[in-house]
C-alpha cells in the first residue's frame, strides 16, 4: 500500500511499527515522505498515494475522493501554531503591528495558516499584506534575519523558538481553544474511498499501539528522519501531538474538526460542503 506522511517525529512514531512490518495482517507500506504543503495538494487533485496525512484544512478539497480516517493524525491540547516575531521588534507583542506586513506559512491549505486567518480577521486591522508560502524549517531563519515580518510556525518549531531569538506573538491553539473549548485539529489521515477504510484505521491504531507499548523501538527510525533535532526535543514533539485523539479523534475530535471548518466555510476561507462527510 502506498502511503505519504512527513518525516516529523509524531508521523514516524505512529507509522513505525506497520512501515517495518510489525502489524500482522497489514500490507506492505511503500512510504514517501512528504512536506503537508505536498501532500495538501496532492489531496487536492486526487493525485496521491492511497493513504495520506494531510491538514485537517485540506479536507474540503479531498474528500470527493479520500474519506477521513478516525485516528493516526494530530489533534489536542496545547499543540497549536504559533506566531512569530523579531524579538529585537518594538512591536513584537501587538498583533495590531501585523497589519500590512509579510507574514511566511508553511502552507496556503494549512490548519495554521487556517486559524491565522480566523485570528487574524480578529485581531489584525487592515488585514495582513502580503502572505509568502515557505518550508516551515525556514521560516524561523527568514524571520530572525528580518526577510519577512512575522512567521507562522508549527511541530518543533513551539520548542526552538527561542534559539532564534524570536519573541511570541499568539499562540493560536491557546485562542483557539479558549474561543471554543474544543483541541486543536491539526493533521488528519486520509484513504481512499475505495478502500476499506475500517481495516485501515484497525492498522494503524496498531502501529500507534505497537510504539507506545514498544517505546524504544520507534527511536532509531525517528531520529533517522528527524531532520537533526535532537532526541530531546524530538521526544517532546511525540508527546505533545501523539495522544488519545491519535487512537480515536472520539466525539471531541469531530466536534472540533466540524467547528473548524464549518466557521471557515461560513467566512469563504475554504469551499462549502457537507460536514456529514468528515464522518
Amino acid at each position: 500500500m502506498n502511503i505519504a506522511y512527513s518525516p516529523c517525529p509524531n508521523d514516524t512514531f505512529v507509522f513505525h511499527a506497520w512501515a517495518h512490518g510489525l502489524i500482522p495482517g497489514a500490507p506492505e507500506l511503500n512510504v514517501t515522505y512528504a512536506d503537508i504543503d505536498i501532500t495538501n495538494k496532492w489531496a487536492a487533485n486526487a493525485e496521491g498515494p492511497e493513504v495520506m496525512k494531510i491538514s485537517y484544512a485540506a479536507l474540503p478539497w479531498a474528500l470527493t475522493d479520500y474519506k477521513l480516517l478516525p485516528c493516526g493524525g494530530a489533534l489536542g491540547r496545547g499543540c497549536g501554531p504559533l506566531v512569530l516575531t523579531n524579538g529585537l521588534s518594538s512591536d513584537a507583542g501587538n498583533a495590531a503591528s501585523l497589519s500590512g506586513k509579510r507574514v511566511a506559512v508553511p502552507s496556503e491549505r494549512s490548519t495554521a495558516y487556517l486559524l491565522f486567518r480566523l485570528w487574524a480577521s480578529r485581531h489584525v486591522p487592515g488585514g495582513i499584506g502580503e502572505i509568502i508560502v515557505m518550508p516551515f524549517h525556514e521560516i524561523m531563519p527568514a524571520v530572525r534575519d528580518g526577510k519577512i515580518d512575522a512567521g507562522l510556525v508549527i511541530h518543533e518549531a513551539r520548542f526552538t523558538y527561542p534559539s532564534y531569538g524570536l519573541t511570541m506573538l499568539t499562540d493560536l491553539g491557546s485562542w483557539w481553544e479558549a474561543d471554543t473549548g474544543l483541541p486543536i485539529p491539526l493533521g488528519a489521515i486520509i484513504a481512499r474511498r475505495s478502500l476499506d477504510s475500517d481495516a485501515i484505521a484497525g492498522w494503524i491504531r496498531a502501529s500507534v499501539d505497537y510504539s507506545w507499548t514498544h517505546p524504544g523501538a520507534s527511536q532509531a527510525y525517528v531520529m533517522q528522519h528527524a531532520q537533526e533535532l535532537s532526541p530531546d526535543v524530538a521526544q517532546a514533539h511525540i508527546d505533545l501531538y501523539v495522544n488519545a485523539f491519535t487512537s480515536d479523534l472520539g466525539e471531541n475530535g469531530y466536534a472540533a474538526v466540524t467547528a473548524l471548518l464549518g466557521r471557515a466555510a461560513e467566512e469563504g476561507l475554504v469551499p462549502s460542503f457537507d460536514l456529514s462527510l468528515l464522518r
